[in-house]
């Protein structure tokens, strides 16, 4: 499979879309009562919930075995993020605690965001030299039937 700068253009693209939401999202939010704001979180977790289902489709449907492996880490990261948040906001902590707690689980999600697109470039530059210099070698031993 030959990879091209239009598959990372697309993905680049969702991305983008992405961070634009997260922004106007946190914008728009600011301004609004909290009822407003649980209902928009409400309305994004089911987006998130459905992204994920569509994620986990496409690994299904991928021959790769590796895809799979990735797929379950990240659904392991996941699971235990989450699952750490909720121990932490249980109702036995201090509501200024739990706020707090949830403050900052929310800022190292965006921290762990950042790294994320970091490393997903390292990962698209990676494929694509790794690409070019196949197609070098493919270059190289046409040049040598020659």
């Amino acid at each position: 499979m030959k990879i091209g700068q239009e598959v990372f253009a697309v993905k680049l693209y969702e991305l983008e879309q992405q961070y634009g939401k997260l922004q106007s999202h946190l914008h728009v939010c600011s301004t609004e009562e909290r009822e407003q704001i649980a209902e928009e979180r409400k309305k994004t977790e089911m987006e998130y919930r459905e992204s994920d289902l569509l994620i986990q489709e496409r690994v299904k449907a991928s021959r790769l075995e590796a895809v799979a492996e990735l797929a379950k880490a990240q659904v392991e990261y996941r699971n235990k993020v989450e699952s750490l948040l909720k121990k932490q906001l249980r109702g036995d902590t201090e509501e200024e605690d739990r706020a707090e707690t949830a403050a900052l689980y929310a800022e190292y999600a965006i921290d762990f965001a950042t790294q994320s697109m970091q490393y997903a470039l390292i990962a698209a530059l990676s494929a694509m030299e790794r690409q070019m210099k196949l197609e070098e070698k493919k270059g190289e031993s046409e040049k040598c039937r020659k």
